[in-house]
């Protein structure tokens, strides 16, 4: 399996400390079938910034240290960019990682609790620059749960998503696991990647996702969503299906 969201890099942002933990998630990655981890530290999210530059040399001692410790696991670089209006600019100046460094897709993090104004739009440039952006983690934002139009609309005009595994196993709770099987049963979601920060409160849970998927959805979306994960790392387009909008259930009752 590839990993393509994976807060693995020592030292950079709330995920890895040091060499040690980022040790040990590759371990944990290994044990649960993933040969590949694109490393996503946080970008521009008012805590962190990590550019271009220093995350493939990050990468490049990462996987030096891997090797020395006879851990079988590939690190590619990437970056989870938190929204904001000039990723274009940055992009153009070098600061901005695709995924994998080698295809046009690019995350894009939403705030937790709402959905910028600009995001259709902002959206929109950044295809128009020959790049697709990869929303992430779209279950977990209050404003798409409330009103997941939002993201149809997002998907429909061309932007990706990615679900996290901990929200489809019900890490997240009930409320998140339940909008993440919509996001996949109206073909709102692309990717599932673990965001794993650690080992212990917030792992890889890949191996009990996909198992949950193939029960769920059968082998066909189990498929889509590991061959979608290899696309990226080819430089080819993914895979999709026309996407549908979540329809609300409406409670009988007395009028």
């Amino acid at each position: 399996m590839i990993d393509i969201h994976c807060h693995i890099l020592p030292g950079v942002d709330d995920g890895a400390s040091h060499y040690t933990d980022s040790l040990l998630m590759a371990k944990q990655a290994v044990s649960e079938g993933i040969h590949t981890i694109i490393a996503t530290p946080h970008h521009k999210n008012g805590h962190y910034d990590n550019t271009k530059v220093d995350i493939i040399e990050r990468v490049k001692e990462l996987n030096e240290y891997l090797q020395s410790e006879h851990v079988d696991l590939e690190i590619l670089p990437g970056q989870e960019n938190r929204i904001y209006g000039e990723i274009i600019e940055d992009y153009q100046a070098g600061e901005i990682l695709t995924l994998g460094n080698v295809s046009h897709y690019v995350f894009i993090e939403l705030p937790t609790n709402h959905v910028p104004r600009y995001t259709d739009q902002l959206c929109y440039d950044i295809q128009m620059k020959g790049l697709i952006p990869v929303i992430v983690h779209p279950e977990r934002n209050t404003e798409l749960i409330e009103h997941p139009n939002k993201l149809y609309h997002l998907v429909k005009n061309g932007a990706a998503s990615q679900v996290t595994t901990g929200s489809l196993t019900g890490y997240f709770g009930k409320k998140i696991q339940k909008f993440s099987f919509e996001l996949i049963e109206n073909n709102l979601t692309h990717f599932l990647a673990s965001d794993a920060h650690n080992t212990t409160t917030r792992g890889f849970k890949m191996a009990e996702a996909f198992d949950l998927v193939e029960t769920k959805y059968g082998l066909d979306y189990v498929d889509m969503f590991l061959q979608n994960a290899e696309l990226i790392l080819d430089g080819q387009d993914i895979d999709r299906d026309i996407p549908k909008p979540v329809k609300k259930k409406k409670f009988l009752g007395l009028f």
